[in-house]
């Protein structure tokens, strides 16, 4: 049950109507017309834009349009008002048996209150993390991780076919450089003092693959040259690496569907099928770059190499995909892994990057239309930076990784559930400050708190009522008397639970988790709100001397509950029975 939808249904029946009646003209495009919550709640339950959108093109005052939408709307379904404000919006009213109706319904749709078909089964393909298998994840990847494994779930909640993916970067120069810092831990295992030198990787997560590479192979690499050992050691450095990588995401919540190897793209043609499809289209060719505007690097040299015609697709200059040597840039094989994406038959493809990586959005972009022909997008999302702050001051990087803050660092100090909420707080493009103390907090100021303890609150009433002989399961509680649910404080919790399917919609086509972490929050503090009002008002606590108006209000508070469950669901975090 989506309240809004079926409102925003009898606004376009009753525009329809004055169509058919000569009021307005036919052929206009009712597509923008919207049903939300008004502005200010005491204006009334929902306000339409129709009369304002539909002015212009129907060549009419909007307050002219809104005052005989508003008398064809009374009456209708609902609605027990329409009121014109202003230039032409329309508030309405609606009777309080539909917010009943919405308490009842999620009551009887359970965790699917709120789950749309907006999607249609649309396949998406959600890229995030693919942090290269050189050692533990930091913060940084951290958020990307939490960032997109909820972006996933809002849109499966929504409907679309989604499959999360992880890109290993195992075909770059970088898995030769973990093989090399490897191999001195493996020297450490042996007796011998590493020597690890700039460039290389220095932190302690490497000792235990030294010391397995000691066990596997003995002494036998030590008088060896590079050529001898490099592709063994690569492997186990990096197979150690990604075993690592995957307990990093468990300790998240964070499960992959697909992990994709970049080197499965070398000595396999796979590179050369992607780039000769480009070139099939005219999108390759032999060329020079123009120089780098302002000061040449010392190290530049007008030379002629293959590119990608990616300022066809909008980008600022043609990228090059072959070197003059020969060898492949990097953004070839990135080429080759998306066009196997459009290959796989995905119909949108979401890529979750570093802000660091922002300088490669616009030829990533560019190669995804030209291998797909326009018809699939690509959408990137970029993770702004995130400050982590313990007692009043900055967060000490890792010994253990040597350079930075791990992800096995946060969420020790607090916590997987918590570490999620907090790092959808803000919108991923916003950088974040996450300060331990707040975040462990017991108060309004730390959300996660908060709305775990609506939850809990929510559990307590269950169990008390229980307690007292009161039937709580969902099916009593759909069929209880709903009507005794009259007072203006519990319609105003029934109004923001029945905003829950909207908000997933809205949330999903803008591909915002954060939406649903600021949703929760608000709903927390209406029930905290009602909760207190009981104090002072018994006749507005949800356990009465009689069953049958107990249960009428257990309801509400369960109908909250399970939508805070819901959506902590999508974020990835545990809804609480009782805080502690």
């Amino acid at each position: 049950m989506n309240l809004f939808a079926e409102t925003r249904a009898l606004v376009i029946g009753a525009l329809n109507d004055m169509v058919a009646a000569g009021e307005l003209p036919a052929g206009l495009d009712f597509a923008a017309v919207a049903v939300e919550p008004p502005r200010d709640a005491a204006h009334g339950d929902m306000a339409t834009n129709a009369a304002m959108v539909l002015a212009k093109p129907a060549a009419m005052q909007p307050r002219a349009i809104a005052e005989t939408l508003a008398a064809r709307l009374k009456g209708r379904g609902g609605i027990t008002s329409a009121e014109v404000a202003g230039p032409g919006f329309l508030n309405l009213r609606l009777a309080p048996a539909s917010w009943q109706a919405v308490v009842r319904a999620v009551l009887g749709d359970g965790g699917k209150f709120g789950r749309s078909d907006l999607g249609r089964g649309t396949k998406v393909n959600v890229e995030f993390v693919s942090a290269n298998p050189t050692g533990p994840m930091h913060v940084g990847h951290t958020r990307g991780a939490v960032f997109g494994d909820a972006l996933a779930s809002l849109l499966d909640f929504a409907g679309y076919g989604v499959t999360r993916e992880y890109y290993i970067n195992d075909g770059g120069a970088q898995v030769d450089v973990l093989a090399r810092s490897a191999f001195e831990r493996y020297r450490e295992a042996n007796g011998l003092s590493p020597e690890i030198a700039e460039g290389l990787y220095p932190g302690d997560y490497l000792i235990p693959v030294g010391e397995a590479l000691k066990e596997k192979y003995g002494a036998s690499l030590l008088d060896q040259p590079e050529s001898v050992w490099l592709v063994d050691v690569r492997e186990y450095a990096t197979a150690a690496m990604m075993q690592m990588i995957r307990e990093d995401l468990a300790l998240l919540g964070v499960e992959m569907d697909i992990y994709s190897s970049e080197k499965s793209f070398y000595g396999t043609g796979r590179i050369e099928a992607a780039l000769e499809r480009l070139r099939g289209l005219g999108l390759v060719y032999q060329g020079k770059l123009e120089p780098p505007k302002g000061k040449l690097p010392d190290d530049w040299e007008e030379r002629e190499q293959t590119l990608f015609r990616s300022t066809e697709f909008g980008d600022d200059q043609d990228r090059p995909v072959q070197k003059s040597d020969g060898g492949w840039t990097y953004f070839a094989p990135d080429i080759a892994y998306h066009y196997d994406k459009v290959e796989r038959g995905f119909d949108v493809l979401i890529d979750v990057w570093g802000a660091d990586h922002g300088g490669y959005v616009k030829r990533m972009k560019a190669a995804v239309s030209a291998l797909s022909e326009g018809r699939v997008p690509l959408e990137i999302k970029l993770i702004q930076l995130v400050k982590l702050f313990k007692n009043g001051e900055p967060f000490k990087m890792s010994k253990r990784a040597g350079t930075f803050v791990t992800l096995r660092d946060v969420v020790e100090q607090a916590g997987a559930d918590v570490t999620r909420f907090v790092m959808l707080t803000r919108k991923n493009d916003a950088p974040l400050d996450f300060d331990f103390d707040k975040v462990l907090e017991q108060s309004k100021d730390n959300p996660v708190w908060y709305v775990q303890y609506a939850h809990a609150r929510v559990r307590s009433v269950l169990r008390k009522a229980a307690e007292a002989g009161i039937a709580v399961d969902d099916a009593t509680l759909a069929g209880a008397d709903l009507g005794k649910l009259g007072h203006e404080a519990e319609l105003a919790l029934a109004r923001k639970i029945a905003e829950w399917p909207r908000l997933v919609e809205i949330a999903a086509k803008g591909q915002e988790p954060h939406r649903i972490a600021f949703y929760l929050y608000e709903l927390a503090s209406d029930l905290h709100a009602h909760w207190n009002r009981g104090n002072e008002d018994i006749t507005l606590r949800f356990i009465q001397e009689d069953t049958a108006t107990s249960q009428a209000k257990i309801a509400l508070a369960r109908a909250a509950g399970v939508v805070i469950s819901a959506g902590l669901g999508i974020l990835g975090v545990t809804p609480a029975e009782e805080m502690r």
